[in-house]
């Protein structure tokens, strides 16, 4: 008989999996993932406590091979960070690769996908917001007045009640018309 280190208990392993799109063993993976990112601050074995409490820097998670180059790497940080300030716990980071697996349902990617794009966190997609996703988008390749009117343009086809900004559901509306949503919104682990 071997000394096998526990990570977690039966009983947290199940309670992630009714949590996430997630077996125990793709759970167990995310845990080493995110060691790997801090081992220093993250231990093998993990409490139940330490699970939301031990915060990995959102600098370390964004050099993750899979967000190095996302041009939305800090807003996918921010979004999954229960503080908001992009540092992740354990079980952000968990549910940060559980929403971007294949297996999350296209309404729950839909939803962050939201919760990303709105820079400002007012609860709407507006001009301002839209301006930031295309200049994260573009990196600059395009003029001020080309981003304006890619806004503008997004904004006249998208707004159904003509208040000047994109609410979920007129951003779900837009985003189901896109086949290639589901297939660019995910990362593996």
């Amino acid at each position: 008989m071997g000394n096998k280190v526990v990570t977690f208990t039966d009983q947290q392993l199940e309670d992630y999996q009714d949590c996430t799109f997630f077996t125990r063993k793709d759970i167990l993976r995310v845990h080493k993932r995110f060691r790997e990112t801090s081992p220093e601050l993250v231990p093998e074995v993990m409490t139940e406590g330490q699970a939301t409490s031990i915060q990995v820097p959102r600098e370390r998670i964004e050099k993750m091979p899979e967000l190095v180059e996302n041009p939305f790497k800090g807003r996918i940080c921010e979004a999954f960070s229960r503080q908001g300030d992009g540092n992740l716990t354990f079980e952000d980071f968990l549910d940060l690769l559980s929403v971007f697996s294949e297996q999350a349902p296209r309404d729950i990617k839909v939803f962050y996908a939201f919760k990303i794009y709105d820079y400002d966190k007012d609860g709407f997609i507006g001009q301002s917001d839209l301006l930031s996703v295309i200049t994260a988008l573009t990196v600059n390749d395009l003029t001020t007045e080309e981003r304006q009117q890619i806004a503008d343009k997004v904004i006249e086809e998208s707004d159904v009640d003509g208040d000047g900004k994109l609410s979920f559901l007129e951003f779900e509306h837009v985003i189901t018309r896109a086949p290639d949503f589901i297939s660019t919104f995910h990362i593996r682990i």
